[in-house]
């Protein structure tokens, strides 16, 4: 495979204002890049707007920001409904549901919508790249590419890079140099169910509630070991809490039926979904939250 011509980055696409996609468009407009947000709804763009504006006001308080900077971040991100806005972007970044289905039927617009020199980015946590991959043209293949960010993504700074079969090097390099502009720390990763992140994640997840569910100790407990044994910045239940468990079942899932048994899903968390119980987002999950 001969390597395809380097783009310059300048506008940035992101599809999914959820959590995740406000955050990751919320890390570009903050190193002053002009982004798009997408979402299937012009209120669900606007929410992510809104939610980026909070994280910001967040920051202000803790010192972390100037007040004067906010207005000026906010004004770089421009919202929308309609997937054809994303037409003269240098990048595209997925980050809907994890769901092969959703995320392919969005590549496959893309990839008639976009310019050839663009991007495609999955924020896929667990999904073969190369899979996804091949829903789209074999050329644009040559310029596709997963970027898992981790969670929350206005805070981390490890974002998971990984080529598929026909990722062009060009493209990786240019993915590694835009991460590191905006302070990220780009980790390379092989085209593997569940990549590098969440092979460990889950794999820690599934203990901690398996030490739950034996009585070994509490919910509250085992996030003190996290905080105060680990070193961790937050608790492994209110972190899961934060990313809701019906995507957290959906990669224990995806990692079950690639791994087997070490992956099993937690019954503990099969039952909170179950109830309803998802996390911070429905109020509940292994901790309750004020509406």
């Amino acid at each position: 495979m001969g390597d395809v011509e380097t783009v310059t980055v300048k506008k940035i696409g992101v599809i999914g204002a959820g959590m995740m996609g406000a955050e990751i468009a919320l890390c570009f407009a903050k190193c002053g890049y002009s982004v798009i947000m997408s979402d299937a709804k012009q209120e669900f763009a606007d929410k992510g707007k809104a939610r980026q504006a909070g994280i910001l006001d967040k920051n202000i308080s803790k010192g972390k920001l100037a007040a004067e900077q906010k207005d000026a971040i906010l004004h770089r991100v421009a919202t929308t409904e309609t997937l054809a806005d994303m037409a003269d972007c240098d990048i595209v970044i997925e980050a809907v549901l994890e769901v092969f289905d959703v995320k392919t039927q969005i590549f496959k617009e893309l990839d008639k919508i976009c310019k050839a020199s663009c991007i495609i980015a999955s924020n896929t946590s667990s999904i073969s790249i190369t899979k996804l991959a091949s829903t789209v043209s074999k050329e644009r293949a040559a310029r596709f590419i997963g970027t898992h960010f981790n969670s929350p993504a206005s805070v981390m700074k490890l974002v998971e890079v990984i080529p598929g079969y026909l990722t062009e090097e060009t493209v990786v390099a240019a993915v590694v140099e835009l991460l590191l502009a905006i302070e990220k720390e780009p980790v390379r990763v092989k085209d593997v169910t569940g990549f590098a992140l969440n092979r460990l994640f889950h794999v820690f997840t599934a203990e901690a509630c398996r030490l739950v569910e034996e009585g070994v100790c509490s919910v509250e407990d085992v996030d003190k070991v996290c905080l105060y044994g680990l070193g961790h910045p937050m608790g492994i239940f209110k972190l899961l809490d934060l990313t809701g468990h019906d995507l957290n079942m959906q990669v224990d899932q995806i990692l079950f039926d690639a791994y087997g048994d070490r992956f099993r899903p937690s019954a503990y968390m099969q039952r909170l979904v179950h109830a309803g119980l998802l996390g911070k987002k429905t109020g509940e999950g292994f901790y309750k939250y004020d509406k």
